[in-house]
């Protein structure tokens, strides 16, 4: 799976993992050494992350339900989140986050109310 913007005709991540269970989204990216250019994980029906037990800084994209083509609005972006900084505030009306490498919101061009296509 991949994401794409299709707003700015961009790509946001290559290879998308999906945590779509409850013990999944809660390890998210916990445990893991770094996390690669390309790659997003998806956090399937949250509106909110932690950055606990985090070795890493995250950019993170909150989407919206999918609309009836299937594309999903951004509500909120959070650049370069640190690791350890506890949770990040709730995104009212998210259904789902993407966690991503810092630096991939700005290199997509990435903002408030583009469509993404998760596929």
């Amino acid at each position: 799976m991949g994401a794409r913007n299709l707003t700015r005709d961009s790509v946001l991540a290559e290879r998308v993992e999906v945590a779509d269970s409850l013990w999944a989204r809660f390890m998210g990216l916990m445990g893991r050494p770094s996390i690669e250019p390309g790659f997003g994980l998806w956090l399937s029906g949250t509106n909110g992350i932690h950055m606990f037990f985090m070795r890493f800084a995250i950019d993170a994209v909150f989407l919206a339900r999918p609309d009836a083509d299937g594309h999903r609005a951004v509500l909120a972006t959070r650049r370069a989140v640190r690791p350890w900084v506890g949770l990040v505030p709730l995104v009212r009306g998210a259904d789902g986050c993407l966690e991503l490498p810092v630096g991939a919101i700005d290199a997509s061009g990435t903002v408030t109310g583009d469509l993404i296509r998760l596929s």
